[in-house]
């Protein structure tokens, strides 16, 4: 590990499953590297990886949703972070999911926060590709769940060592 990969695995970063649908398939991966951007109008902002298959969806399909995960849900974030490109809809076998009304994509249940959101500005960034996009709804919000973290390489709940 480089040291500025081990130093930027010391700062916490909540836990996102990133999914879009494309044509008749869904796609979709876990991200830690997604933060707020503007509260008016809402804008996001995802960093992905420039050479994985994702991101090509993403220069495509505008539309797309952000699962932000809570404390239990660990293995969901484990499932959408493994290597290749298993189809969303097998990811999402078992868990709680609906597909979102406006992008289309599928949404994990049960987070403490989803968001569909439209690409407004795509910004290559060294090896990753920054994805700005204007929030177009929030389907649920649920505060009394505990966020997912990532910190020093592994998950954690919120408050965890």
């Amino acid at each position: 590990m480089s040291e500025f990969t081990e130093a930027m695995a010391q700062l916490a970063a909540g836990v996102a499953v990133v999914t879009v649908r494309d044509g008749r398939d869904d796609l979709g991966t876990t991200v830690s590297a997604l933060m707020s951007v503007s509260l008016e109008p809402p804008l996001i902002l995802v960093s992905l990886g420039s050479g994985g298959y994702l991101c090509e969806v993403l220069l495509r399909q505008d539309r797309w949703a952000a699962s932000l995960l809570s404390a239990g849900q660990a293995a969901i974030a484990s499932r959408f972070a493994t290597a290749g490109r298993p189809s969303a809809r097998h990811l999402v076998a078992g868990i709680a999911h609906h597909r979102s009304t406006l992008s289309d994509a599928l949404v994990v249940e049960g987070g403490v926060a989803a968001l569909e959101a439209e690409t407004t500005q795509v910004v290559p960034a060294g090896d990753h590709t920054l994805f700005i996009a204007r929030v177009l709804a929030v389907p649920y919000v649920t505060p009394s769940l505990q966020p997912l973290v990532r910190l020093r390489a592994r998950y954690r709940p919120m408050g965890g060592s």
